[in-house]
């Protein structure tokens, strides 16, 4: 269905330190949805994800359960970290693992280039350093610490102390973009977002940037300096470069030429990381910038940052083992504008599962087949004359489509679902208003019932297609039952109205079934 174009999108490669929680879930499904929203849309849409393998908390988390580096990796890639992606039904194309021989290759290729070309120099550093985020933090990072760290600087996110480390390192001579990434986000308003991430990044880079130390001589879990293999390459200078490396860089130019550039979808706690050190990196080699970066908020659990140090992490599949993967993309996409911080609660996720799912569109859906069924033995009528209320709703059709389209274009997923949903309440009120169960009482009404009919069924079908992208399962059931054309997402998702089915419906399973157990 590609017609030329692409759309290539990454998540953040997540740390192997400890399992997931709902909080990289979010971040998956965001970029899962977008993904298929253009792959829909006629794209050549790449998905990207995969984890982050090296460095010293790898290192630490791995010696204390008494297993090397690349035996803790290799373990929680394959129980937890892949699980995940199946989990919360994630189409990815690609996982990259920094301990992939393509990419420790590529990005010794990407390293030695810099090198040649002047931009890496020998220093000497001394600073805070805190493991859990892999990053020298400026005193401006700093907080008081509480309880047993008080008295004592510690980490804004991790809260703990930072270690203070001297070390004889390699520096990325990135002070000399301080310049050119002002011109960028000048000149490319759209390239940091949304607006307060833009605003935080070129507060930051307005202040000067440092040298950065790409390099580490204390211990040797990491890719190897390929001028000399005393040094591991510093682990987010590694990291950054899976989203070169997959596409291509170093080992396949015509895929590299296809995919590249890129759309970051990042937590903000590492925005800098992708909006300043990235870019620098890019312009030093000479490839073209992403196209974009953005930074979506955090997920809230009691006020604070979703973390498993502070038994906050939520597993995934203690939400999807009740409400399903589905439940589970809808609700984190919709009930929280994308890029703001937002609050988790079990109370919220039940009960928007129960009246915007349940009640909402899987009622539709489940009203709609089932009087097909019984007032015209499963075959969809072909209406011959349509009223002004049967033409509002073609019309909403139309308008929510194109609204979803541009709010996607945005990155706004919460949009999207709220423009999409007013077809869904339209559709619920127009079937109350026109009361097809009286129309199928009288004979004379036949012609009426039929075009109420047709236009639910036009209606839902629609909505098949545009919330396919979110809800995936659902949606397919729920286009076999209107008996679609081929596969719901082969539909063009940006002319939905426009979908085509067979002669005839059949039976539909409740596509959110009714939860009585308490959750939480």
């Amino acid at each position: 269905m590609s017609d030329g174009s692409s759309f290539y999108i990454t998540t953040p490669i997540f740390y192997v330190n400890d399992v997931p929680h709902i909080g990289h879930a979010y971040t998956e499904v965001a970029a899962d949805v977008l993904a298929r929203w253009h792959r829909q849309s006629g794209e050549d849409a790449w998905l990207l994800t995969g984890t982050d393998e090296h460095g010293q908390k790898i290192l630490r988390t791995a010696t204390a359960n008494g297993v090397t580096p690349k035996e803790w990796a290799d373990r929680l890639v394959e129980t937890a970290w892949k699980p995940l992606l199946k989990t919360v039904d994630i189409r990815n194309d690609d996982f990259i693992r920094t301990t992939d021989v393509r990419h420790e290759e590529n990005a010794q290729k990407f390293l030695q280039h810099l090198y040649d070309a002047g931009h890496i120099y020998t220093g000497e550093y001394e600073g805070f350093y805190c493991v859990g985020c892999e990053e020298y933090k400026q005193p401006s990072d700093l907080i008081d610490g509480v309880g047993e760290y008080a008295g004592q600087q510690v980490c804004a996110i991790h809260s703990i102390p930072c270690e203070l480390l001297h070390e004889k390192n390699y520096f990325f001579r990135m002070s000399t973009f301080t310049d050119k990434l002002l011109a960028l986000y000048e000149e490319n308003p759209n390239f940091v977002q949304p607006e307060s991430a833009r605003n935080e990044v070129i507060s930051f880079v307005k202040q000067g940037l440092s040298d950065l130390s790409i390099s580490r001589s204390s211990f040797d879990w990491g890719i190897k300096v390929p001028w000399d293999d005393s040094h591991v390459v510093y682990v987010w200078f590694d990291a950054l470069l899976n989203y070169i490396t997959a596409a291509g860089y170093g080992h396949d130019d015509e895929k590299f030429s296809r995919l590249w550039p890129a759309t970051h979808v990042v937590g903000k706690d590492i925005l800098r990381f992708h909006a300043v050190i990235w870019p620098a990196m890019l312009l030093a080699a000479g490839i073209e910038v992403p196209r974009q970066v953005f930074g979506h908020g955090w997920l809230l659990v009691g006020g604070e940052k979703m973390s498993k140090s502070k038994l906050t992490g939520i597993a995934p599949s203690q939400i999807t083992d009740t409400f399903g993967s589905d439940a589970f993309r809808y609700y984190f996409m919709r009930a929280i504008s994308f890029g703001q911080d937002g609050s988790f609660s079990w109370e919220d996720l039940s009960a928007r599962y129960q009246s915007e799912l349940a009640n909402g569109f899987g009622n539709l859906a489940s009203r709609v087949i089932a009087m097909v069924v019984r007032y015209c033995d499963g075959e969809i009528p072909v209406a011959g004359e349509f009223s002004e209320a049967d033409e509002l709703i073609r019309g909403t059709e139309k308008r929510v489509t194109d609204a979803a389209t541009l709010a996607i274009s945005h990155l706004a997923i919460h949009d999207a679902i709220v423009a999409i949903w007013e077809l869904v309440d339209e559709l619920n009120g127009y079937i109350t208003v026109q009361e097809p169960w009286a129309l199928a009482k009288d004979p004379a009404n036949r012609a009426r019932l039929e075009a109420v009919l047709v236009t639910a069924v036009r209606g839902l079908g629609t909505l098949a297609v545009l919330l396919s992208p979110v809800v995936p399962q659902a949606t397919a059931k729920l286009w076999t039952a209107l008996g679609g054309t081929g596969l719901v997402t082969d539909q063009r998702i940006d002319r939905a109205w426009e979908w085509t089915g067979g002669p005839r419906v059949s039976p539909l399973e409740a596509l959110f079934p009714r939860i009585e157990a308490t959750v939480g």
